[in-house]
């Protein structure tokens, strides 16, 4: 249950890359930190930088970089388009795993505090991490930006958290805080008009745009009865965006920061934007991703599209993810690549899906190897996968038949269940390796003494268990599998009828080979109450599994004959 955070950085220089490369030396050369992204751009002048691990890891990697941005970086000569108003903007840390927003909230206060006091550097916090909400908004703190901050930070309500209240000449002032996570997203419009761009991003955005009397540029601004403006909301809400014309691209952007996702979807940003373009007589080209993204995020993206064209949506995640990529139009300006570019594969261990990822022949040769895995555990997982993907294949065919288009949305649910299935039981084939290796790394485990006795028992037991749980995952899973294979036999396309039979078959030799894994590891379990049970309920799954395939099967015959 290690502690993960996330941590975002933002440096202003975009075009020197030698600088950045030292900033990001740094960040690496703290143990356990993974750097997962560096992003530069030139016309904003800004590198967004991306790395995660344990806490106390980041932040010591955070301090480092800011350091170092600070003797790199001089503000005084910086230009860009974005707004900024330090050597290291803004630097803000994020939950990921096993760890609540109010304990990152609380690092990224121990890392203001460090900033401040060692580095002198006048430190805001922001976000979750600052207690007054009247200056915990980025844009509010930032306004007036590095030219106004020598005035700004003299006033009593705009002293820094931590550090002297003085705007440094060379490196500025920085913001530093805890938040969720954000998408930054910038959409490519066919124009050059700043102008234009803007009244575009004001359409959208959640703050909207200032409520004028008469011409909405020019008029009198509206206030209310405390003399402040009233506005006219945008459209999307958790939505920041203002627009900017990029020079290196030679056309202007709608730049929005995504603050909950959620809410507000990628795209669904992106479908907005190319509304309100075209109300406006604007045409949306593409658009552009600056850092990370989750993989939720993109799967969703892809069956949205592939929804509004009423296609199934059950197809793999690169499938969705390619969809996604083409309709958003994120590899007009640069490539994109996946891999380094969603969040969850950048995390990925490097042994994580190694015998799913093997090819046919590679999977089969190892297996036939004098390695003692993969076993049967494993090939039953597979066998259980392929029952899913044939039963998937089925439901797709079905949705894109001629002549059914009314029922494409209900076979594409099928091919939705359909592809969790097999991408479920496709884990479970390296699982399965994996718990049979933990149970070999336990038995190897000293036994000199009563304690490492006592130790290397309390470690078989925990393997033993874990080599139980997974065989019997296979089984559950593969058994449910037989419900949609059975839906698909009955009212799928009648050409692939026999597709869905063999996808039975698949099925019932996964449950039956890995329950025979669960009957031989639960022998070596001490737990006898819980080997009862787990053998009681696999005996009832194997039972109803062959009951199913046998109705499967015969139907399948009949609908030949």
């Amino acid at each position: 249950m290690t502690k993960l955070i996330e941590c975002v950085p933002n440096f202003s220089e975009g075009v020197n890359l030698a600088i950045i490369k030292q900033i990001t030396d740094e960040i690496e050369t703290v143990e356990g930190v993974r750097l997962l992204n560096v992003d530069p751009g030139k016309a904003t002048n800004r590198t967004v930088v991306t790395f995660v691990g344990e806490p106390e890891k980041v932040i010591e990697a955070a301090f480092l970089a800011i350091k170092k941005a600070g003797e790199l970086i001089d503000m005084s000569k910086h230009k860009g388009e974005h707004p900024r108003m330090g050597a290291t903007d803004v630097c803000p840390l994020i939950p990921i795993a096993n760890i609540t927003m109010e304990e990152t909230a609380e690092y990224a206060r121990q890392l203001a505090k460090r900033v401040g006091e060692e580095l002198h550097i006048p430190a805001y916090l922001y976000e979750y991490a600052q207690a007054d909400k009247s200056r915990s908004n980025l844009s509010v703190i930032r306004a007036g930006e590095y030219e106004g901050f020598f005035k700004k930070i003299k006033l009593p309500q705009w002293a820094p958290d931590f550090g002297p209240a003085e705007n440094d000449v060379r490196r500025g002032a920085t913001v530093i805080g805890a938040r969720d996570f954000l998408i930054a997203y910038n959409v490519n419009l066919n124009t050059t008009s700043t102008r234009r761009a803007n009244a575009i991003a004001f359409d959208v955005r959640e703050a909207g745009r200032v409520m004028r009397e008469g011409d909405p540029v020019t008029g009198k601004v509206v206030t209310d009865e405390n003399g402040k403006p009233k506005s006219i909301p945008g459209s999307l809400k958790s939505v920041k965006a203002i627009g900017w014309y990029i020079e290196e691209y030679g056309i202007a952007q709608i730049s929005m920061n995504l603050t909950n996702i959620e809410v507000t979807p990628i795209h669904v940003a992106f479908d907005e934007v190319c509304t309100k373009a075209a109300e406006r007589g604007i045409r949306v080209t593409g658009s552009e991703l600056v850092g990370l993204i989750p993989l939720k995020a993109m799967l969703d993206a892809g069956k949205y599209f592939l929804r509004k064209q009423q296609r199934s949506v059950g197809v793999s995640d690169s499938e969705l993810i390619k969809i996604a990529i083409k309709s958003m139009g994120l590899d007009e300006l640069a490539p994109f690549n996946p891999r380094e570019r969603i969040i969850e594969y950048l995390l990925e261990n490097a042994a994580a899906g190694k015998l799913a990822g093997m090819t046919l022949t590679a999977f089969a040769d190892e297996t036939a190897s004098e390695s003692p895995a993969p076993g049967g555990g494993s090939i039953s997982a597979y066998m259980g996968a392929l029952g899913a993907s044939l039963a998937t294949m089925v439901a797709n065919l079905s949705s894109h038949k001629k002549g059914w288009d009314n029922r494409w949305e209900e076979f594409s649910n099928w091919a939705e269940q359909g592809q969790a299935y097999k991408n479920e039981l496709l884990k479970l084939v390296d699982l399965d390796t994996t718990a049979f290796n933990k149970i070999m790394e336990a038995f190897s485990l000293p036994k000199s003494s009563d304690e490492e006795k006592a130790a290397r028992d309390n470690e078989i037991q925990n393997a033993t268990r874990y080599a139980i749980e997974i065989p019997f995952k296979v089984m559950e899973t593969a058994f449910e599998s037989l419900t949609l294979i059975k839906a698909m036999v009955e009212t799928g396309n009648p050409n692939s009828v026999t597709d869905a039979g063999v996808a039975a078959l698949c099925a019932r030799s996964a449950v039956l080979g890995a329950f025979m894994n669960v009957k031989i590891n639960t022998s070596g379990y001490k737990d006898k109450i819980l080997v009862d049970d787990v053998i009681s309920r696999g005996t009832e799954i194997e039972k109803q599994t062959i009951a199913l395939e046998e109705e499967i099967i015969k139907l399948v015959n009949s609908k030949i004959k």
